[in-house]
């Protein structure tokens, strides 16, 4: 088996939920994301994880304000997300955030 780091940025203007890692044939271990809030107001954000197996949807993270100027990190130090084959994570905010998320890949 292979181990890969990644990571995927993505840049999340607040009108619809952004997918920030799917998988493939692969499974993967999100070892961190980070959601850093660039406007001048408050913004909330929602993460959510959808199970390739069983096409649910589950929230990581739902409506957690991040202040101005501010930096969330909902995945980091001792806390990591497994995601399994089909499996992906999205990103929803209320306003313009920098999403940041570094991963391994293991195929």
């Amino acid at each position: 088996m292979a181990n890969t780091f990644k990571r995927k940025f993505l840049v999340s203007s607040g009108t619809a939920a952004n997918a920030i890692v799917a998988t493939t044939s692969s499974q993967t271990t999100i070892i961190g994301m980070s959601i850093a809030n660039i406007t001048a107001n408050p913004i909330l954000a929602n993460v959510t994880v959808t199970s390739g197996a069983t096409n649910n949807t589950f929230f990581m993270m739902y409506k957690a304000q991040i202040p101005i100027g501010s930096t969330l990190v909902p995945v980091g130090g001792d806390q990591k997300l497994v995601l399994e084959s089909d499996d992906y994570v999205q990103v929803e905010t209320s306003g313009a955030a920098h999403v940041i998320t570094s991963f391994v890949e293991i195929t």
